[in-house]
């Protein structure tokens, strides 16, 4: 496991490399396939948070998408792990999952995940939270976390259209035409 510093080859590497955590193997596949066509991003996968941990701490990932309800570790503790190391703590995380109750996303967002998005979601929105997470600076990223800490409103991010597009987490979703 490399725990030492980045070659510039593996930071330019990894500052376009979107690491998945899930245990679904054909959600994987199309979100990997869909960012990749999409973004031209490098796709890591992890079948699980254990799995999540060694591979953030081997490539430090520039942007971390993870399922709630996984084998070994879940979501929730997998976000907390990350924001525990100094080494990953600034990783952006998005939580996605199926889990829909208000107090699941609360769990999520205060575990530290940057976003927490509803399955199904459209790959284009996707797409724009981890953009947008990739922006959101370390200090923002605090302050937001200790605005929830604190009691404020979370930003629960749901797909506008998500009955209209071909979505994650949908099992058809991967035999339908994405991009048009």
């Amino acid at each position: 496991m490399g725990t030492g510093p980045q070659t510039a080859a593996e930071a330019s590497r990894a500052a376009r490399a979107v690491l998945i955590v899930d245990d679904n193997a054909e959600l994987v596949e199309f979100i990997a396939d869909t960012l990749h066509e999409l973004a031209d991003y490098a796709v890591l996968t992890a079948a699980d948070g254990i799995e999540g941990l060694q591979r953030c701490m081997e490539s430090r990932p520039a942007c971390v998408v993870a399922d709630v309800r996984m084998p070994r570790l879940d979501g929730y503790h997998f976000v907390r792990a990350l924001r525990g190391d100094p080494a990953t703590a600034q990783i952006p995380v998005i939580m996605l999952s199926a889990l829909v109750q208000s107090r699941d996303q609360m769990m999520g967002l205060l575990a530290g995940a940057d976003q927490y998005l509803l399955k199904p979601v459209a790959p284009l929105d996707l797409l724009a939270a981890i953009q947008r997470a990739i922006r959101l600076g370390d200090a923002e990223r605090e302050e937001r976390l200790q605005r929830l800490a604190g009691g404020g409103a979370p930003a629960v991010a749901e797909a506008p259209n998500a009955s209209d597009a071909a979505g994650f987490g949908d099992t058809g979703a991967a035999e339908r035409d994405t991009w048009g």
